[in-house]
């Protein structure tokens, strides 16, 4: 198998996903955030965040009244364990089977579940198989 090298925190600084319920998304991100080990970073009247995610409502000042339209964002697990936990706290708290845990054909190891979160984003978790990490994350301070 050819090796293949996957770099992280280079390309997105942030995104904004723009939702009609807030209440719901939220619900549904704190519990799939819960067990990926990502912690809430901030929230107020009408937007939470989480590390380089931003979710507000439409009537927030960042969102000028405007929905975002459909994504998928896929977010890394550290095994399969963790994208099957993914699965289960995201159906529990409102999100919609799009694809049950499982091996996926885009390459060896790729371990997957898929999500749609209550505005019909296609949300993954992913595990990529036994890897090797420089560092648990990046870390910028300013």
């Amino acid at each position: 198998m050819e090796t293949q090298e996957l770099h992280r925190g280079r390309l997105i600084d942030h995104l904004q996903l723009v939702v009609r319920d807030l209440p719901a998304s939220r619900r549904f991100y704190e519990a799939v955030f819960q067990v990926l080990g990502v912690p809430i970073g901030g929230t107020g009247e009408d937007y939470f965040w989480a590390d380089e995610l931003f979710i507000s409502s439409a009537d927030s000042r960042a969102a000028l009244g405007k929905l975002t339209g459909r994504h998928h964002l896929a977010f890394q697990a550290r095994d399969h364990a963790m994208v099957d936990a993914f699965y289960k706290a995201g159906l529990e708290a409102g999100g919609t089977d799009n694809g049950a845990p499982g091996e996926r054909s885009y390459h060896p190891g790729y371990y997957a579940a898929f999500l749609l979160d209550p505005d019909g984003n296609n949300i993954e978790a992913v595990h990529h198989g036994q890897a090797n990490r420089s560092a648990a994350s990046v870390k910028i301070t300013f």
